[in-house]
């Protein structure tokens, strides 16, 4: 690319970036066609390689020098990878629904706007989807910052073949919002009722004492059905996220209106396959022990021995015995990584269950 000249007018601008973009659309169309003749040589392996992207994306934000941020380069290349992954073959992703609904964001994020989503009524029917074969992947919630776990994932990890290929992270943005009345700027008048997901009005009640102390609070199954309902009344507002909007034509009246900042929600990816090493994984355990003295310090022992850093720990009842428990555990590095192989090796003597949930590449926040 030519230097931009101190003296450059805006036309001048213009007429480089406009070279600029040429550049770069022979160049996405190039990627394409590789795309397509990685497609061909792969014969039916999987499409979708989270290791691979992972490796792509790092690589990349490592080497910008800006002045985009490594955030926008990341959302972009997801992107075009969606875009180039299609041409392989397209991929359907099930999720908590209903549309507009975070764990929608989190498949966007994940796959780029060209994979075909679909919602499902519960976290059940996700896991269902992708074990028929009516999804190639599947995305829900697994914990989040301030409200803890979601036990319902875990306790459906135990039960079934899928694995975890990949970690989402999407932070949680509430919004208020309303329809236009067609003559007034919207603000925060009139409003009597607020409805939302009871998640999503415990999350905001510092604003809503501030700003609408007086306004009824209704709970609803889903931030897009409190949007869905906004649309037929004036005296009405929702919270939820700006996909819930976009879906329903809704103005955003008051953003941000969370009382934590940084709330934020992990979501997992469910696959069939289990993924190669990335060079920055997490794994993902389930673990029983016998009940007995010194069997907690016995399955801590092979983690320190071999270096292993334990990210997280969760305790779940075991279902077949009463007062049993199961261990979910994350740890650093891949199942297939020398030391933490190891680890599992010496585990899986001296434990009652083992069962290794996935291990993936650490999510490119």
């Amino acid at each position: 690319m030519d230097e931009i000249k101190p003296n450059a007018t805006l036309t001048d601008l213009r007429t480089q970036i406009d070279a600029v973009d040429d550049q770069i659309l022979a160049l996405l169309n190039a990627r394409g066609r590789l795309a397509q003749a990685v497609g061909h040589s792969k014969n039916g392996a999987p499409v979708y390689r989270p290791e691979r992207e992972a490796q792509v994306l790092r690589r990349l934000t490592e080497q910008n020098s800006g002045p985009l941020t490594g955030a926008s380069i990341n959302i972009l290349f997801r992107e075009i990878m969606s875009a180039c992954r299609s041409l392989e073959q397209p991929l359907s992703v099930a999720y908590l629904g209903p549309q507009g609904t975070f764990s929608e964001q989190a498949v966007i994020k994940q796959f780029g706007q060209s994979a075909s989503r679909m919602p499902q009524a519960s976290i059940d029917e996700v896991f269902r989807a992708v074990e028929r074969g009516e999804a190639h992947y599947g995305v829900v919630p697994i914990e989040n910052s301030t409200e803890g776990i979601i036990s319902r994932t875990l306790d459906l990890l135990l039960d079934t073949d899928l694995v975890i290929c990949g970690e989402v992270f999407v932070r949680v943005r509430q919004n208020l919002m309303r329809r236009s009345d067609g003559a007034h700027r919207i603000g925060l008048d009139g409003i009597r009722v607020v409805y939302s997901h009871a998640q999503s009005l415990a999350q905001c009640q510092n604003w809503l004492r501030q700003n609408l102390p007086e306004v009824e609070q209704i709970s609803v199954a889903s931030n897009s059905e409190a949007a869905r309902l906004v649309l037929g009344r004036d005296d009405a507002a929702a919270i939820g996220g700006e996909l819930a909007a976009e879906y329903h034509g809704l103005n955003l009246v008051v953003r941000d209106i969370e009382d934590t900042a940084k709330n934020t929600t992990r979501f997992v990816v469910l696959a069939h396959e289990a993924v190669a090493p990335s060079g920055r994984d997490r794994t993902s355990l389930a673990v029983a022990i016998n009940n007995r003295p010194g069997a907690l310090v016995e399955l801590l022992a092979p983690f320190a021995r071999h270096g292993i850093n334990l990210i997280s720990w969760n305790t779940r009842p075991a279902r077949n015995e009463l007062w049993e428990y199961v261990f979910c555990v994350d740890a650093e590095g891949h199942a297939n990584d020398p030391a933490l192989k190891a680890a599992l090796a010496e585990l899986e003597k001296n434990t009652a269950f083992l069962k290794v949930l996935g291990a993936y590449p650490v999510a490119v926040l």
